[in-house]
């Protein structure tokens, strides 16, 4: 069975956060959205199926999780990323970004240095501030188009700032990079050797391309499971980010007891029914749409990069090794981050995430959100295209 992708189906008065939100967050009411990194097209046809089958049952009662769940996610695990968690190592949090912030109490006092690598996903700078610790940042540096990372500014930061957690991100966002083994090695022993416990956000794991391969940082070895926080979910693979429901594996039993006394006292408790039938149905009937997905999002890349080749030769792809999120750099135009904004937003019309959002390594950058139809995609570059070279700036 083939399913369609390029199907354009109109979000606007869904309480969609991607294009509802559009004039409140200053920008056009009629601006075109590929920020926000949810997809545009419906969940796999055995996710709905099993979605109205709990509706249809009609009772929305606690829920729990059972031997099938757990069967159906460990099966998912070892065959996708060779992964085989105990089921006394899981916790369910509502999302990622709650458990980071469950695992910065657990780890870690008011006051305590938490470190990321930037330029990376925003909220962990916001959950690290929110919770009152302090922000230490070590950049990725870029080197012919690919992200690499400073380890010895990495163990220098630790170091100086007596760090004592590690939000990693695998596979990286926003600049795509599916982290070696040889790469996550090098940051386990230095977090080993510096007592600095790993939390590691592997929620775009599910999307890899070509040679690369995911690596589960607890996977590494003994050590690196002991001292790791491993958190996946099935929002990003199979949209599913409203339903609100995220695994984390949690191998060291200090840890996993610490962790879930910090969600305890948020009054989280049962998992999310929908989330967790959802899920259910993903990991045992969901790969079929998982695989044509794949091949729609390496066509629309394909598209962005012979787009750009061609119409936008001074806009540069960093070639995306994971992820549906491409990482654009702007900076040949000879423009300001600023200026380069604007025209995006309010002469193209075309909402991305704006570089800085990631830290400041990322002026001069955009963010593209490519799980989108192709005559969307196509229109969005289009305009961006109309809009510079308008100002004669392609």
């Amino acid at each position: 069975m083939s399913y369609n992708f390029n199907s354009v189906i109109d979000r606007h008065g869904t309480n969609c956060i991607k294009t509802d939100l559009a004039v409140i967050r200053g920008k056009p009411a009629d601006v075109l959205s590929l920020w926000v990194a949810d997809m545009d097209f419906p969940t796999s046809p055995a996710i709905l199926e099993a979605l109205h089958n709990k509706v249809d049952h009609g009772i929305f009662g606690y829920s729990c999780l059972d031997d099938d769940f757990f069967s159906a996610l460990k099966n998912w695990m070892q065959t996708e990323h060779d992964f085989s968690p105990e089921r006394r190592e899981l916790v369910t949090t509502p999302g990622v970004v709650f458990g980071i912030s469950c695992a910065i109490k657990a780890f870690t006092q008011e006051g305590d240095s938490v470190i990321i690598q930037t330029p990376v996903y925003y909220p962990f700078k916001n959950m690290i501030e929110l919770n009152n610790r302090k922000l230490v940042t070590s950049s990725l540096y870029e080197k012919e188009g690919k992200y690499y990372i400073n380890f010895e500014d990495f163990e220098k930061k630790i170091i100086e700032n007596n760090v004592k957690l590690f939000i990693l991100c695998s596979p990286h966002n926003p600049v795509s990079r599916v982290w070696t083994r040889e790469e996550l090695q090098k940051l386990s022993d230095i977090c080993l050797r510096n007592n600095v416990i790993v939390f590691s956000d592997e929620i775009h794991n599910d999307f890899v391309y070509g040679p690369n391969k995911h690596i589960v940082f607890s996977n590494l070895s003994p050590e690196a499971a002991e001292n790791s926080i491993v958190s996946m979910s099935v929002s990003k693979t199979f949209n599913l980010a409203g339903l609100q429901f995220s695994t984390n594996f949690i191998k060291n039993p200090v840890l996993r007891n610490k962790f879930r006394i910090e969600k305890d006292k948020t009054g989280y408790d049962e998992p999310s029914l929908m989330g967790l039938t959802a899920a259910l149905a993903a990991y045992k009937n969901g790969k079929p749409w998982l695989l044509d997905l794949h091949k729609h999002l390496k066509e629309n890349i394909d598209f962005v990069r012979n787009f750009l080749a061609e119409k936008l030769p001074s806009v540069r792809l960093i070639e995306p090794e994971g992820t549906f999120l491409l990482w654009l750099d702007f900076s040949k135009l000879g423009l300001s981050d600023s200026e380069i904004d604007d025209i995006i937003v309010n002469k193209a019309k075309v909402w991305l995430d704006r570089g800085t959002m990631f830290g400041p390594e990322g002026e001069y950058y955009q963010r593209i959100n490519v799980a989108t139809p192709r005559p969307v995609l196509e229109e969005a570059l289009n305009r961006i295209e109309g809009a510079f070279k308008e100002i004669k700036h392609v």
